[in-house]
């Protein structure tokens, strides 16, 4: 039974990301339509640390102000589900999370397969000095996402590149001209969020460095950014605000009941667009479709043997 008439969501991260990157607002969206339909609404916050996330969660449960918590962006030893367990506050992790305690849920994203599927189209095009420009490394999807890079690189006989970013435009601009920079470059950059890439191409087209002819590029979660590029950037595209939806959904089964089903996040799949083809000199692989527009593939509505909703 709803008490406060709220779901709290707290991000810790720079503020002035959220003004750029899409993500998050397409998921709060999905959030609020599924919990309006109950008369409930978002209680979202903004800090920049996880102890300050905490003192929130804190004044939140003391004043009775939310009846569940969101958590997102999980790292390692994070602390945040055991100090809510604690608090008493039904919480439901958005990411990938191995606890298994009352009152608490995960909507969990598979961060592993969609890297091994960009790797295998980037692959199958001649790429074979493949970069990745990562979000912040303390993050298990950033580090589940890295080791399926690396498993690729390894079983293809390859070296991978890899430089760490924030999320932010500057973070991939600078990656971007620091991995052209190489001697060799990379033929194909992967980059773990769509401003990032945005940016890494608009840093591609300062130096010089013509896209697809001379460097294919690939953005993490597809957004309206991505398609208004020139050329348009081909990426991993998932359904962001059924995400957001099904979170909701969990949340007001913990409410109403003290535990939800167990459901994952919209799969992501490879839409190709104007920023992949061949590297220069290397026709793609026999099967491989020369124009990656062709090799559209939509995300399916579910993850790996878990259904949504």
């Amino acid at each position: 039974m709803s008490l406060s008439e709220a779901v709290g969501l707290v991000l810790a991260r720079p503020a002035r990301l959220l003004g750029v990157e899409p993500f998050f607002a397409e998921f709060i969206a999905g959030m609020e339509e599924r919990l309006a339909e109950r008369g409930l609404s978002v209680l979202f916050h903004v800090v920049t640390t996880h102890e300050e996330e905490i003192a929130t969660y804190r004044r939140w449960a003391g004043r009775a102000l939310v009846d569940a918590v969101v958590v997102v962006n999980l790292t390692a030893d994070d602390r945040r589900p055991a100090v809510l367990r604690e608090l008493g506050l039904p919480t439901v992790v958005a990411g990938a999370w191995q606890g298994d305690q009352p009152g608490t849920a995960a909507v969990p994203t598979d961060d592993y397969q969609p890297v091994r599927e960009a790797f295998s189209r980037l692959y199958a095009l001649g790429h074979r000095r493949i970069a990745r420009v990562t979000g912040p490394a303390e993050l298990v999807h950033t580090r589940t996402r890295t080791k399926a890079l690396l498993d690729s690189c390894r079983e293809a006989g390859i070296e991978p590149m890899l430089v760490e970013g924030d999320y932010s435009a500057e973070s991939g601009a600078r990656a971007t001209a620091e991995l052209l920079g190489r001697t060799p470059r990379p033929t194909a950059i992967v980059y773990d969020n769509d401003v990032m890439a945005v940016a890494g191409l608009g840093t591609a087209k300062e130096l010089r460095v013509e896209v697809p002819g001379e460097l294919s590029l690939l953005a993490w979660d597809d957004s309206t950014m991505c398609q208004l590029t020139t050329p348009a950037l081909s990426a991993m595209r998932g359904d962001t605000y059924q995400y957001g939806m099904s979170v909701a959904q969990s949340a007001l089964e913990l409410i109403d009941e003290g535990e939800a089903a167990r459901r994952w996040s919209p799969a992501l799949g490879f839409v190709g667009r104007g920023t992949t083809a061949p590297p220069p000199g290397e026709p793609a692989v026999p099967g491989a479709p020369e124009d990656p527009a062709g090799a559209r593939e939509e995300a399916g509505p579910q993850g790996p043997g878990e259904p949504v909703g």
